[in-house]
Parts: structure tokens; sequence; C-alpha cells
């Protein structure tokens, strides 16, 4: 079985190629080591001259003001527009992350797990209107998400974690601006189904 579901709020047109395996990966294994990742991005959807401020995303209506993408309940009708970085990943269909969860655990949980995600990426697009799922891809046995960021990925990937335990990868490639996380369970390699964790 598989099934794909796009983000509902944008024509994804035809798609470039996603970034594969090839290059330099950097493991990652400190929370912390966002920060050297942010430094150190290169991420070609946001170079270049940056639009006039206000300036209106007029595909979601973000708005760009003081120097980054805000949501905004109001702006001047006169306002130019530009579409934002994360429209334009959507539109292309060209991710900066992508999270891969696979194991048994999915085949008995799948709607559970894609749920998760929609809640943190829900609380993650309210603060930062460019960290947003472009892509939800299911099989039996491994749910695949794609993002417009490089730091959604690994909030779910460590939402997993907390919640199921199993095993959590993060590998950033550094030369295509690109997070990869793998978070497995359930399945051979660790010989048990993880236990949610209990809710008071």
């Amino acid at each position: 079985m598989r099934r794909v579901w796009h983000n509902k709020r944008i024509h994804l047109g035809k798609g470039t190629p996603m970034a594969g395996n090839g290059g330099v990966a950097a493991f990652i294994t400190d929370s912390r080591k966002d920060r050297l990742i942010h430094e150190r991005i290169h991420d070609p959807y946001k170079t270049g001259d940056k639009p006039p401020e206000p300036s209106v995303c007029p595909v979601c209506k973000a708005v760009f003001k003081g120097g980054h993408w805000q949501w905004l309940k109001s702006w001047p009708m006169d306002s130019p527009t530009a579409i934002c970085p994360a429209c334009r990943r959507i539109r292309d269909n060209y991710p900066a992350g992508v999270v891969t969860m696979s194991g048994d655990f999915i085949r008995r949980h799948r709607q559970e797990i894609v749920n998760l995600a929609r809640r943190h990426e829900k609380a993650e697009r309210a603060l930062h209107p460019l960290h947003r799922i472009i892509s939800i891809e299911e099989h039996t046995d491994m749910v695949m998400v794609a993002t417009t960021d490089i730091h959604l990925p690994k909030r779910i990937g460590q939402a997993l974690h907390r919640a199921y335990k199993g095993s959590l990868d993060l590998h950033y490639e550094k030369e295509c601006c690109f997070v990869r996380v793998n978070w497995t369970a359930g399945d051979e390699r660790h010989g048990r189904e993880p236990s949610p964790k209990k809710r008071r």
C-alpha cells in the first residue's frame, strides 16, 4: 500500500528531484548543533536580495517584515508581493528535510505516527511560517515526511523517540542544505514494540 498526502494549500507543480544520499554527510548527535547547522547553512531558497518590507506572500499570506517571514493580522493594502521560501519549496517539490519512519510499529500505528507529525508541524508553523510539511508518503511499514526546513524533521524525530523509544539517526548534508532523519522501531533491530509514554 502506498499513499501520498501533499500540502493541500498549494498546488504542486512538476517536481525537482529530491536531494539524495551523495556527498559528505555530517552525523549530528547533539541538539545544540542546530546552531552549527544554522551558521553553516547555504540555502539556495534564502539567498539573493531580500524582498522589500513589508512584502506579502500571495500563496500563504506570510509577511516579510523585520528581516524575516512572520504571521501578521494585517498589512498595508499596497504591500508588494513575494513568494516565501516555504511556498517556493512546496511549488518545486524540493524539500530541505525528510523524516523516514520505519519498522513493524508503523504497521499497527501508522495513523498515530502521522498525527504526531501533523501536530508538531502545526505548532512549529504557528511560530515559524517557513517550517512546514510538503508531503507525507505512506507505505505498509514506512512513512516519509518531507519538509520545507531543516529544523522540523529533527523536532518530529525527537518527539517520536521520546514517545516510543526506538532508534533515531540524524544526518546533515552540508553541501545541499538537507537534513535526513531516520527513526526505526519495533523491527528486528529492537525485537520488541516500543511503548508510548503514559499520559497523566
